[in-house]
């Protein structure tokens, strides 16, 4: 579907470079469901030993499983691949990075954003390298744990699991202004173009139907949101 660039782009700012993303984001494979991969795929390569031994194996890899929220990893040694998830980020001072090589190019890179509140991010075995700065540390998602799912959302509060942060349904948000609030649906956590099931910038009043088969609702700058 057609979609305006402003639209698309409307809440990635800072030094996030777009065309690169919209380059490769036809590359990316689905995150199957997004809170996947991390707790889970660090865990079950390693969990072969039984007895007094595999407490110990346990902490150490759960502990592995965290990184810190600023630095340079390589994927499959630094940091396995995965969805971690980063909360408590503020001002935009968040930024991360997907890259297939360690180049620095605008070639190099896969996705990336700047993070208000909280992000998950899902980092595919092909990816060589994640880079993060300004983030609160990130730690690996269980892909077998339950949340309560809320009625209500923090207008600027970034990325909601559906399901499991955030139940699914119609919600409404007021009191936006200059286009600044920006909200999109997604069918994974890669950030892709191709991860984008629908989005808008809004003024004013904001009403949008989140569905059950949706992985992530993202918002940025937008007033509070509470289920119709």
């Amino acid at each position: 579907m057609g979609m305006k660039a402003k639209v698309a782009l409307g809440a990635v700012v800072g030094i996030v470079v777009i065309g690169a993303v919209s380059a490769n984001a036809g590359s990316d494979d689905k995150d199957g469901g997004s809170k996947g991969g991390g707790k889970d795929s660090s865990a079950s390569a390693e969990h072969k030993s039984g007895g007094k031994d595999s407490g110990d194996a346990q902490a150490a890899e759960k502990k592995k499983a965290a990184f810190a929220g600023d630095g340079e990893y390589q994927v499959g040694s630094d940091v396995k691949p995965g969805t971690y998830r980063t909360t408590g980020n503020t001002d935009d001072m968040c930024y991360w990075e997907r890259a297939k090589d360690a180049k620095g190019e605008m070639d190099s890179l896969l996705a990336n954003d700047n993070v208000s509140g909280t992000s998950y991010v899902t980092i595919k075995a092909t990816d060589k390298l994640f880079k993060s700065s300004g983030c609160e540390d990130w730690e690996a998602v269980d892909p077998k744990a339950k949340g309560t799912p809320a009625s209500s959302m923090d207008g600027d509060g970034g990325m909601f699991k559906v399901g499991t942060d955030i139940a699914p349904g119609t919600y409404r948000s007021t009191g936006n202004a200059d286009d600044s609030c920006y909200w999109e649906r997604t069918k994974d956590a890669a950030h892709g173009l191709n991860s984008i099931i629908a989005n808008n910038n809004v003024t004013g009043s904001a009403v949008v139907t989140i569905s059950p088969t949706d992985a992530y609702f993202k918002t940025t700058g937008c007033g509070d949101w509470k289920k119709a």
